[in-house]
């Protein structure tokens, strides 16, 4: 009986979100590699950030990690990208915006390679 409910439910569920527009994954072979692209930049994240810096505040937290996202998608270079940057994959350019904290290739001990 609770099996049979909860196939309504989401049967209900799902009719609700496509009424709306809301395309629904239900692939599940797909969703691993799906995951993994997230999977990498969170553990960038804690490690080449997070787990670096002791955040006296949420305000600083959220700060640095603003600036280690513009670090990360317009300077930070990525070996699946063929050794560009998030932005210049998708505009198509170097892409030159800076950010007020201290993140840099090289303050995080990387070197910074032109092709």
């Amino acid at each position: 009986m609770i099996e049979r409910e909860c196939c309504e439910l989401s049967i209900r569920a799902q009719c609700r979100l496509l009424g709306v527009g809301i395309a629904i994954s239900m692939d599940g072979r797909g969703r691993v590699f799906d995951n993994i692209f997230v999977e990498r930049l969170w553990r960038s994240v804690k490690y080449e950030e997070v787990y670096l810096k002791d955040y006296g505040t949420v305000d600083q937290a959220r700060q640095n990690l603003a600036c280690y996202f513009h670090f990360y998608n317009y300077e930070r270079l990525h070996q699946s990208l063929g050794y560009l940057t998030p932005a210049e994959v998708y505009f198509g350019y170097e892409a030159d915006f800076s950010c007020s904290a201290s993140h840099s290739a090289d303050s995080l001990g990387m070197a910074k390679v032109t092709i």
